[in-house]
């Protein structure tokens, strides 16, 4: 459970969602980013590090440029988790309470 719980400390953070909705739209550089959400090219970089840390976020080396885009093996990952609370475990508790 432990990538989980980083995966989703990454999420807990308005920048970082924002972040991540804007590279939904394609790869991107952090220039990019920095225009659409107003903030600072150091804060960028903190985000981006934190994403890129986790597996969220990949970055690939364009010319003098970073390219950041999502990882979506990793988006799958956690929404792959996310989805276990919502499947039906009624039928699999009342078994053990049974037995």
């Amino acid at each position: 459970m432990g990538r989980e719980v980083e995966l989703l400390k990454a999420l807990a953070d308005s920048s970082r969602l924002q972040i991540l909705e804007i590279l939904s739209y394609g790869p991107m550089c952090a220039c990019e980013i920095m225009k659409r959400l107003e903030l600072t090219q150091p804060t960028i970089s903190h985000h981006m590090k934190i994403l890129v840390n986790v597996g969220l976020v990949d970055v690939q080396k364009d010319g003098k440029w970073m390219k950041y885009s999502i990882n979506e093996k990793a988006m799958k990952e956690i929404v792959e988790y996310i989805s276990l609370f919502f499947n039906n475990k009624m039928e699999y508790i009342c078994e053990k309470e049974d037995k």
